[in-house]
């Protein structure tokens, strides 16, 4: 088998040796983000954060070089080709953004290229999420447990799936909770204080869908599906936030939220400073302080970080495609993309891709009782 597409093969180790240096999320969170947070509450809002970036180890232009000398040509298959052509192009993308983090407006129309911005639509679905009234208040909602804890639940939590995943503290995460593919492990902000229901939330999320994708990855015979298939944030947010719905955590307060992000990713386009961005949530939308502020640092890091307003489209389309019987253990076959699952499906047939060796436990039934957030999926453009 390997015999017949050797070419590929090398060709699918060469970007995977390659890929390996360019995780953005290792570079886009700020060192000293408490700090600055706590400069910019004293100032009343009004001072501009100037946030510190992990140092870059790999040289961009080499490593660009690198990616594109691979010889596609000897890949026979149009299709199989085609797929290795939009990888190395996402990936060079993802060193552009790595190369020009904290350079402004360069840095923002590098982050354009590889996640977009929110079109009409997707503001028009965060403002129709925002009408709603909040979650009722609740035992569950109350922000309690330690980081300890927390460690307590993830592991409790894991035992339904039969992988091992490493898991650190930190205290330079813009997350409570974000895993690290390349290294299978899972990280948990430090001095964060987490509610049941967040628990539940990042558990199904980071642990239910990312840690099941980097695990389904690792088991294919082609390293892309490890590496990332081009534009995979959208789908594998998508199937994170769905797998909180369907374990019955997802709550008016996490999709407003979420709205939140496409409202401030959207303010990047219209050119608002970190502080405008805080004040349109804060002040404006009445977000809580601590919140307003995460949530304009994830969308103003680096320059001007769009990958947010993701989480909500990707969410809008991985819930109608399982609405419509879409088969979700295609797109649980690593870090891959709805739209290429057809891709996806002949690898399969042709030996080269197998079907997911771990499934998302929330997917098999559906326990969502808020009718409320039913009707908001079922209305969503």
């Amino acid at each position: 088998m390997t015999n017949d597409y050797q070419d590929l093969f090398d060709i699918d180790t060469n970007l995977n040796r390659l890929v390996k240096k360019i995780e953005l999320l290792n570079y886009i969170n700020p060192l000293n983000i408490e700090s600055e947070k706590k400069q910019f509450f004293t100032s009343k809002y009004n001072y501009e954060p100037n946030f510190k970036y992990p140092k870059v180890k790999f040289n961009g232009y080499k490593l660009h070089r690198l990616f594109f000398s691979q010889r596609l040509e000897r890949i026979e298959d149009s299709d199989i080709r085609q797929l290795y052509e939009d990888i190395i192009y996402e990936y060079s993308g993802k060193i552009e953004c790595i190369d020009t983090i904290n350079q402004g407006r360069k840095f923002y129309f590098n982050s354009l290229k590889s996640f977009g911005t929110p079109t009409e639509k997707d503001i028009e679905n965060a403002k129709f999420i925002l009408r709603f009234d909040d979650d009722e208040p609740s035992e569950d909602l109350i922000s309690k447990y330690s980081v300890q804890e927390a460690q307590t639940y993830f592991e409790d939590f894991s035992k339904r799936y039969d992988f091992k995943y490493h898991l650190k503290f930190s205290t330079n995460i813009s997350a409570a909770a974000m895993v690290q593919n390349n290294t299978q492990t899972l990280l948990l902000k430090k001095n964060h204080k987490f509610s049941k229901n967040q628990l539940e939330v990042l558990a199904n999320h980071e642990v239910g869908v990312h840690m099941v994708t980097t695990f389904n990855g690792l088991s294919q015979p082609l390293k892309i599906f490890s590496s990332g298939f081009p534009n995979n944030v959208e789908t594998q947010e998508g199937l994170a936030v769905y797998a909180e719905y369907m374990s019955g955590c997802l709550t008016m307060k996490r999709l407003k939220e979420l709205a939140y992000r496409v409202i401030a990713a959207d303010s990047l386009a219209k050119g608002y400073s970190f502080a405008d961005t805080f004040d349109l949530l804060h002040n404006q939308y009445k977000v809580p302080r601590d919140s307003a502020f995460t949530i304009t640092l994830r969308v103003h890091r680096g320059g001007g970080f769009t990958k947010d307003h993701l989480y909500l489209s990707g969410l809008k389309k991985v819930y109608q495609y399982a609405q419509n019987d879409g088969d979700l253990d295609v797109l649980l076959t690593g870090k891959v993309t709805l739209e290429y699952s057809d891709a996806i499906y002949r690898l399969q047939k042709l030996g080269l891709a197998v079907t997911s060796k771990h499934y998302t436990e929330s997917y098999r039934t559906n326990k969502n009782t808020n009718t409320t957030i039913d009707f908001i999926l079922n209305s969503l453009k």
